[in-house]
């Protein structure tokens, strides 16, 4: 177990009492084999509407009968009929409801070892009532927006030329300061025009100025934690604690009560990142529910979603106290066309998976060809670790160390992230960028993107001790993300006695290795204009106070907001940073010989990846001393240089023994 890799350790989220024993039935264990399930990936599972009536199916092998309940209203109501459900081919369970149905309600149960169990909207609810306790009968043609069918997000040929951004819906529009009128909303992502109170962008202006090409968000499905009958409360959390995986969240929409408003919605923000040229990945969380014995998969086929110990308890590789068994096909189906349903019916670009090494690399593979088939453009990426130890061996779990037997995936780089600011685990460890050496040579695993590089000694990495990845498209590189401390307050904690000023020129530092890196750069919304989150490394749940994005630092900060603004123009208008294969990097990336602590120094040549510049000198002083280099002689122009960027250029040098100021990037480049 890679135990100092887990980035997730505080992943304490509200879970509600999982028992040890299943309570639905004592046989349901560790040995049980559900391999002799029969399995059916028929594309009418839940519910499917035709002008003759609302026809249900419903997959429980091993129930001794199924109901659906029929309800007038979302919530509060009792039930106007009950249908008894067939039993039909591969494990599966008909009912048919005549006539026109839409506006209505229903759940299923089953009865199982002599007992009826609780009702539930079943594990293919595609429309909600509010809190998602009962599904809907809705016509999905009526959410969709003007224009809809012409949609379509940005054509990506390479995951490295995406620019990701990760926000969550609350952080990013909930502020005063934003001037959004549909705070917190999914709308919020709808309105053009808003700003600070000096006047300078927020919202999707704001992202289409600093010029991202893909929006993370955070979990955007209908998850447990947010009461949506009680949202005056302010309530708050990531989302990470999944309930009904094919349905919008309700905290979202203007109205959770109404099923087609939230669907409609989110939609409606999709279109509008579309049209402003920018791309959406929804972060997934099919590795554990937010529930065990009675989540949804529990309430329809007891034990067969999850992986047990021996004793019958739910493993828990998640740290939330249960875990999905993706290699068991009915679940490996799941996944793999609950994906297929955001990208076809919301117009999703991309999905992140939270903690991936849950999953086996198979599932993995097949989840990206699936979504390929659908859109081109379409790509995966996840946490290549998991929380805990798992039933699943290891060299079947999508781990970052698996991640070459798996095609068309992609991890997050630890190495960098570690290396570059310090250990995500302890707040006070310095890194590369804050003056503490010993880094260098993780920081160069994280600059040729994990892959094979002569010049790269990977027995002297701090985390990877050996190439893992056969091209720089399988590696995100980040320094910052939603969990842990983002980098304002990490660099806080571990720089104490520095000023904001000193700070800041460590975060450019620090993002500057990142977007000139080989693989494909990821940032946490706010931090380019300096946001923090009051020293809160977990704020899963914490209030608005401490996640929302105070939009009057962007007028304080604008310099910052100016160096991000940059740094990812050069990253776009250059290949050289984006090249696609290992062989490439090889021959292309040189890194010169330094004996100096907290230096790094390496070219880009031949025009490599068709780049216009020739020669890309790039320098990185992360000690707190002015350091001196020498660069071949000729006419460069300066595009970094002490703590500022230009992609276009700040000047120009002939090179010779040059300055490289401390804690900042010297970049020169030269067309000849």
């Amino acid at each position: 177990m890679l135990v100092n890799l887990i980035h997730t350790a505080a992943r304490a989220l509200p879970v509600v009492a999982i028992g040890a024993a299943m309570s639905a039935s004592a046989a349901i264990n560790g040995k049980h084999d559900f391999s002799k399930y029969p399995t059916y990936n028929g594309n009418d599972l839940e519910l499917t509407v035709t002008p003759e009536g609302a026809n249900f199916r419903l997959w429980s092998p091993e129930a001794q009968a199924a109901q659906v309940l029929i309800y007038p209203t979302g919530r509060g109501s009792v039930a106007t009929d009950t249908l008894d459900m067939t039993k039909a081919e591969s494990g599966t369970w008909r009912a048919t409801l005549p006539g026109d149905n839409y506006g209505k309600f229903y759940t299923f149960r089953i009865k199982f070892d002599g007992e009826w169990l609780k009702e539930t909207p079943g594990v293919w609810a595609k429309a909600v009532g509010v809190n998602g306790d009962r599904a809907a009968i809705i016509d999905m043609t009526t959410t969709n927006p003007a224009g809809w069918a012409e949609d379509k997000g940005p054509e990506v040929k390479a995951i490295n030329d995406v620019v990701l951004y990760e926000m969550h819906h609350r952080d990013f529009s909930v502020h005063p300061s934003s001037g959004v009128a549909n705070k917190g909303k999914f709308l919020a992502l709808t309105e053009h025009g808003t700003t600070n109170p000096d006047g300078l962008a927020t919202g999707i202006d704001h992202l289409k100025e600093l010029g991202v090409t893909h929006v993370h968000i955070l979990p955007s499905y209908d998850y447990n934690s947010v009461d949506e009958t009680n949202l005056p409360s302010n309530q708050y959390n990531w989302g990470y604690d999944p309930w009904n995986y094919n349905a919008p969240e309700g905290s979202y929409s203007t109205n959770p009560s109404d099923p087609a408003t939230r669907i409609r919605e989110m939609k409606e923000m999709v279109k509008a990142l579309h049209d402003a040229g920018i791309g959406v990945v929804m972060d997934v969380v099919y590795n554990h529910t937010a529930l065990g014995d009675d989540s949804n998969f529990s309430l329809t086929a007891p034990g067969y979603y999850y992986r047990h110990r021996e004793d019958g308890s739910y493993s828990d590789a998640s740290g939330c106290g249960n875990e999905t068994a993706s290699d068991r096909q009915q679940m490996r189906d799941y996944i793999i066309n609950s994906v297929k349903y955001w990208a076809e019916e919301y117009h999703i670009d991309g999905f992140r998976f939270d903690l991936m090494a849950i999953h086996d690399t198979e599932t993995m593979t097949d989840v990206a060809k699936a979504l390929k088939e659908i859109n081109p453009s379409i790509f995966v990426y996840g946490e290549g670790w998991t929380a805990g130890d798992s039933p699943l061996p290891v060299e079947r779990r999508a781990l970052k160390e698996n991640v070459s037997k798996m095609e068309g995936i992609a991890v997050f780089s630890d190495d960098i992230r570690d290396a570059v600011k310090g250990h995500y685990s302890d707040a006070a460890d310095r890194g590369f960028a804050t003056g503490k050496p010993g880094n260098e040579e993780t920081v160069k695993i994280g600059i040729v993107g994990a892959t094979a590089h002569p010049q790269v000694n990977y027995s002297k990495g701090n985390n990877s001790k050996f190439a893992y990845a056969e091209s720089p498209s399988m590696v995100i590189n980040y320094v910052s993300c939603h969990d842990d401390l983002m980098l304002t307050d990490k660099l806080a904690k571990s720089m104490p006695g520095s000023t904001e000023a000193d700070r800041q020129r460590a975060a450019r530092l620090a993002q500057t290795i990142v977007f000139t890196s080989q693989g494909t750069p990821f940032m946490w919304c706010g931090e380019e204009i300096f946001r923090d989150k009051k020293g809160v490394h977990n704020s899963y749940k914490s209030p608005d106070d401490i996640n929302a994005i105070d939009w009057t630092l962007k007028t304080k900060n604008h310099d910052q907001f100016e160096y991000y603004q940059e740094l990812i123009k050069l990253r776009k208008a250059h290949p050289a940073f984006r090249m696609t294969t290992a062989e490439e990097i090889a021959k292309n990336l040189k890194f010169d010989t330094v004996t100096e602590p907290n230096l790094i120094s390496y070219s880009l040549l031949n025009n490599a990846n068709g780049d216009q510049w020739k020669e890309i000198k790039v320098i990185f002083n992360g000690s707190d001393e002015a350091r001196q280099v020498k660069v071949a002689k000729g006419n460069w122009i300066v595009i970094a240089e002490d703590g500022r960027i230009n992609a276009e250029g700040l000047g120009t040098s002939k090179g010779g023994k040059l300055t490289v100021a401390p804690v900042s990037a010297l970049i020169l480049a030269r067309e000849k």
